[in-house]
């Protein structure tokens, strides 16, 4: 293996980088169905608007969306729903050229690791098959089911940083790549020596 590819790590967002759509609301259409998901979206219409001019965070718009959309569901038929959706789903959103980057990096024995704001629960079962690692957001639970909030903060903007280096230490590798597609990726796009913004093709 090359000298240079021994400490060499690759940080991939996942929702517009690796994939061409977002998955949270692909999921949400997976598991209630495009007639249920476009009515919810317009009763969610005012926080959505409210996020857009910046007046609400990132994660108090998306809480008030799982609230409505999966509040009270038992955790059991969520993991199931997410565990379908990233073997049925997810492989059709791939962007070819992203997942064709990845692949090959990972042939060189780099440590992947993709760090996203969407949650844990569909991600990991597609990261796991291909053995890489995840780091994501957390769903809250309660008596076994959903309560609609997140566990913890949202992995988005800053948190994304904190996480990563929660996980791994970066002085250990020489060279560090990193891929977003938006400005909640850019503080950790700057942990990178080697940064792409919007590489990959529409």
């Amino acid at each position: 293996m090359p000298e240079e590819y021994l400490k060499t790590l690759a940080l991939f967002d996942f929702d517009g980088t690796l994939t061409r759509k977002d998955t949270f609301l692909e999921l949400i259409k997976f598991v209630h169905g495009k007639n249920p998901f476009y009515k919810g979206i317009l009763k969610l219409a005012p926080y959505l608007f409210l996020f857009k001019i910046k007046v609400l965070p990132n994660w108090k718009v998306k809480e008030k969306v799982l609230i409505h959309f999966f509040k009270g569901m038992p955790y059991d038929l969520f993991q199931d729903h997410c565990n379908r959706f990233a073997m049925e789903i997810i492989p059709t959103l791939m962007r070819k050229d992203a997942l064709t980057e990845l692949e090959k990096l990972q042939s060189m024995g780099t440590r992947i690791i993709i760090v996203s704001a969407s949650s844990e629960n569909w991600i990991l079962p597609w990261s796991n098959r291909l053995k890489i690692e995840c780091i994501a957001s957390k769903m809250e639970i309660a008596g076994g089911t959903l309560t609609g909030k997140l566990s913890g903060k949202n992995c988005y903007g800053m948190e994304k940083v904190i996480r990563i280096k929660e996980t791994t230490d970066l002085s250990k590798y020489s060279v560090i790549y990193a891929f977003g597609d938006s400005k909640g990726d850019l503080p950790m796009l700057k942990l990178a020596t080697k940064p792409f913004y919007r590489t990959f093709k529409k």
